[in-house]
């Protein structure tokens, strides 16, 4: 754990303000769900709660059946990471950050098909995978994340079937995570 340095105190009703710097650095929005973890010599920990991350497992053979139905690299990723990859690409995109041009797809709650030369790269550090094919995952009227095919290829759009996969993909992992 790094300490901050910054103190901060409870107020009457019990919240706490996290600063600004930390947010913005921790990449937390308001309304963030945030999910309070307590050890015994008196700690509080904050950590990020992805409601998409408890679907890690699903997410992965979710993502198999997608690369193998449209033949391309097929990936979950919730707010922040990518969770599943299926499409020999695990690797290098597993846990990534999304980059900040997905995150603005995502922001924005539409369906995303690339088309021109226009790349917008899935995980920063790794701007040589676009995003062809980005359908984003409601849960309870929040984007949760987004369903998405990647390529290589410069200049390749997301093909009819892989967008109707990807909506439909996106559907159901929201619905799992309604309940």
């Amino acid at each position: 754990m790094k300490a901050t340095g910054i103190v901060r105190r409870i107020d009457d009703l019990g919240r706490v303000v996290i600063p600004k710097e930390l947010r913005r650095t921790m990449r937390l929005r308001e309304g963030a769900p945030l999910e309070i973890f307590t050890e015994k010599d008196g700690e509080l920990i904050f950590k990020k709660y992805s409601p998409i991350g408890e679907l890690g497992e699903f997410a992965a053979d979710l993502c198999d059946s997608l690369r193998r139905a449209a033949d391309a690299t097929a990936a979950v990723c919730d707010r922040d990471s990518v969770i599943a990859v299926a499409g020999g690409v695990r690797k290098e995109l597993m846990g990534k950050s999304v980059s900040s041009e997905l995150e603005k797809i995502m922001d924005r709650r539409e369906f995303y098909r690339r088309s021109g030369a226009q790349a917008v790269p899935a995980c920063e550090g790794a701007e040589k995978y676009a995003v062809s094919v980005a359908a984003p995952i409601l849960c309870e009227g929040d984007v949760a994340g987004c369903v998405l095919f990647l390529s290589q290829e410069a200049g390749k759009g997301g093909s009819e079937a892989e967008e109707k996969l990807a909506r439909a993909a996106a559907h159901f992992l929201g619905r799992q995570m309604e309940g």
